[in-house]
């Protein structure tokens, strides 16, 4: 219940013995009001309620009194007391007791008002918070030990008000970097210094007059925590609305570092610690407006909070970590000089020769965040090739489901387990309902192979079409159905059992873009092939979006006349969905639906585990029955329920985040972006795909469709070069892949268009 001025002034007058004039202030958890007496003389009047213990109020007015023998005496409110010699002074209104206490007035504007902030202002709240932390470190009081909210000691319980954000890619990082900070922080916590800390030199707490940190008002967020938390939330709120918000920070820690120097242990987390700091910050916002809260000061710092979160996230935190010891004079983490020389020769002594590296200066990754890729020189990139990364690396949910199970149980599938059942009827919802017997393998490949030879059993045919140029994996099977393969160079053939039908690309093939029957025309290959080997195909497989065929969308009613044709002939279909699957053609769930027909045989793979090695063949009844010959079927981990909860996971994430819709909203806004580039650049003579599934296809001249091979090479080293992680596909090596995990945002893909554009024009 708040006290209205006139309240106040009576309250001054009677305890303090002064006439003031009151001016009421915004407060987060107090009542707050500025009184100036007929002298002019300023102070803030603190109004508690019972919610607060009167321990900790004490420990604030000690902590003063403290501080007031300091070199940092005069930053810190003095404390006034009443006409009875008393710091706190009681009070009572509508039966419930408050405690009111008066401080002197600091003079300075808040940071977050000052315009223009210069290297010496940073450098001295850096100063400021060293010396006063060097002045604290022997204060002790028990009220201060306490768990709180704001501590970041305690930043994961911020997990529980997730689900309070509402808005998906806030969540998801948010979660990202909750994550971040269970793993690189939680671990060390207990290792680090401690200390009793100001815990809040917030943009609005810091006083600065005449160019200088003149004040640090607000003990209420006083705890006993980690040392480095201090300076990491000052580097928090310094680093808000900066172009350049490492640089900030590294001049608030090269000030705290010369007054009260850090570890290097503890320099080292400060990225992590920032990130944690604002997860608190905004989950308690999400939290308060999901409760209707109206008060601003909830809220104050929400938006630039998001803001810096997303900066932080393009930022490599090896980066951030080599950057801060850089300001305090320490050893350094990266050699940018590192020529990777020893690891690839022992790379080449342990590791088979023909196990290929991409780029031609070669990438370390260390570590994996969403869409974002960070190498060990402190580079970011925005990983726009990963699909087996389907919703993201290290996507806090999918982590997190694996690492409950994992520390629980994994075993094979000779015991019962609801995490089998459940994933496979989860998958089962997805697809058309004669698809309801689900085998699960450890790869795309595996599965692929396993498609094959159920269709063997069930037909009692041995032969298989497969398209040209495509790809099916690495077994024995699937190589020997893989054209890209057996054609290419090492490999070993065509079999006598494997037909190869006519790719049907509409770019480069017979029929094209402006024939509207080219997919039927197409498919009429598939029919001859048919009609050639009359009772021997056993089943026509083929990618639903071609991936290393292309990058190529089928033609309209192509699958619809090509798997008329083949069930004609007594064979079955079979759609491998192992990189189209899964939401990222955004308009379908899976790629077989853009052509509205309905496999016998699906196979899934890559994305379904988000990198994790699981994969997956969904068949019909009449198929599983017909392979349950009396042989035993066993794959020792395929099915397991680590993989089980990890794929159950990922579908969820997809479904509650609504990446399928994401995908194909981003997709599209992306093919606009590289067909307006089209209009631009005439060595991209191409732009096809559905969702976040797309290729740019590139020639040295439109009429002659010559490949631009040498070119569309230098464009994928020139855009890694700038932060992007592209690669090439196609029977001839010349189409751009772009295929990113599906939290692959807007601002990624403009991003992506625009130095697209530069690249090309500087070609």
């Amino acid at each position: 219940m708040e006290f209205t001025a006139n309240e106040v002034k009576q309250l001054v007058q009677k305890n303090y013995l002064l006439a003031v004039e009151v001016e009421t202030l915004q407060g987060y958890d107090e009542f707050n009001y500025k009184i100036t007496d007929v002298s002019g003389r300023k102070f803030i009047l603190k109004i508690t309620g019972e919610e607060k213990r009167y321990s900790f109020l004490d420990a604030q007015l000690r902590i003063l009194e403290h501080l007031s023998v300091s070199a940092v005496a005069w930053n810190f409110q003095q404390i006034l007391r009443n006409k009875n010699r008393q710091e706190l002074t009681p009070i009572f209104k509508d039966g419930k007791q408050y405690y009111l206490r008066i401080l002197s007035w600091l003079e300075g504007v808040c940071w977050a008002q000052v315009p223009h902030k210069n290297k010496e202002l940073y450098l001295g709240l850096g100063s400021f918070l060293g010396k006063t932390d060097e002045a604290m470190q022997d204060f002790q009081h028990d009220a201060l030990h306490r768990h709180y909210t704001w501590d970041i000691s305690t930043a994961a319980s911020a997990n529980r008000l997730l689900h309070c954000i509402r808005d998906h890619e806030k969540r998801r990082l948010a979660g990202y970097f909750l994550l971040a900070f269970e793993t690189e922080v939680l671990p060390v916590l207990d290792s680090l210094r401690h200390a009793s800390i100001h815990n809040d030199a917030n943009d609005y707490n810091v006083l600065v007059q005449n160019g200088e940190v003149s004040g640090l008002i607000d003990l209420g967020d006083m705890v006993y925590s980690a040392l480095v938390n201090n300076v990491a939330i000052a580097c928090t709120y310094a680093m808000l609305n900066t172009e350049d918000p490492l640089q900030a920070a590294s001049w608030v820690i090269q000030g705290y570092h010369g007054a009260f120097p850090l570890t290097e242990q503890e320099t080292d987390l400060i990225y992590y610690l920032v990130a944690a700091r604002l997860c608190i910050s905004v989950t308690q916002s999400a939290w308060q407006a999901s409760l209707g809260s109206v008060n601003g000061h909830h809220f104050v710092t929400e938006r630039d909070a998001w803001s810096l979160l997303n900066q932080l996230i393009r930022i490599n935190p090896l980066k951030a970590a080599d950057t801060f010891r850089k300001a305090c004079g320490m050893s350094l983490l990266i050699n940018a000089g590192e020529d990777y020389s020893p690891l690839l020769q022992e790379r080449k002594t342990f590791i088979g020769a023909n196990l290929s590296i991409s780029y031609r200066k070669p990438l370390k990754i260390v570590k994996g965040a969403l869409q974002y890729l960070y190498d060990d020189k402190g580079n970011t990139f925005i990983d726009c090739v990963n699909n087996v990364s389907h919703v993201g690396h290290c996507h806090p949910v999918v982590v997190k489901a694996m690492q409950k199970q994992i520390a629980t149980l994994n075993t094979n599938t000779r015991y019962l387990s609801d995490h089998l059942v459940e994933f496979a009827k989860a998958i089962h919802r997805t697809l058309p309902s004669k698809l309801s017997v689900c085998y699960f393998t450890n790869s795309g490949s595996e599965a692929n192979d396993l498609a094959i030879r159920m269709s063997r059993h069930f037909t009692r045919r041995n032969d298989v079409v497969v398209l040209d140029h495509a790809y099916h994996g690495t077994s024995t099977v699937a190589m020997e159905m893989s054209p890209y393969k057996f054609d290419g160079k090492g490999g070993s053939g065509q079999m006598p059992y494997i037909h190869k039908a006519i790719s049907p690309d509409l770019y480069r093939g017979a029929y094209r873009y402006n024939d509207p029957e080219a997919g039927v025309k197409y498919a009429q290959d598939v029919q001859t092939i048919l009609a050639e080997n009359p009772g021997k195909v056993a089943a026509f497989i083929c990618e639903t979006l071609l991936g290393v065929g292309g990058q190529i969308p089928l033609p309209d009613h192509y699958l619809e006349a090509v798997y008329r044709h083949v069930r004609e002939a007594g064979g079955v279909c079979i759609a491998d969905e192992v990189q189209v699957g899964f939401g990222r053609v955004g308009e379908k769930f899976w790629g077989f639906e853009l052509q509205q027909v309905e496999p016998d045989i699906v196979v899934l793979g890559k994305p379904i585990g988000n990198g994790h090695p699981l994969a997956a063949v969904v068949v019909t009844k009449e198929i599983a029955a017909a392979f349950n010959n009396g042989m035993e079927y066993f794959n020792t981990f395929g099915g397991n329920p680590v993989s089980m909860v990890t794929g159950r996971a990922v579908l969820d994430v997809i479904q509650s985040e609504d990446l399928q819709q994401h995908a194909l909203e981003t997709g599209n806004y992306l093919m606009k972006g590289l067909r307006g580039l089209m209009n631009k650049h005439t060595i991209i003579s191409d732009v096809r795909g559905h969702g976040l599934f797309v290729g740019a296809e590139m020639v040295k001249n439109r009429n002659s469709m010559e490949p631009a091979v040498d070119e569309i090479n230098k464009v994928v080293e020139e855009m890694k070069e700038r932060g992007f992680l592209l690669s090439t596909d196609g029977p001839l090596y010349n189409v751009l892949k772009i295929k990113p995990p599906l939290v692959f945002s807007k601002e990624n893909a403009a991003d992506m268009v625009h130095h697209l554009d530069e690249v090309l024009s500087n070609l």
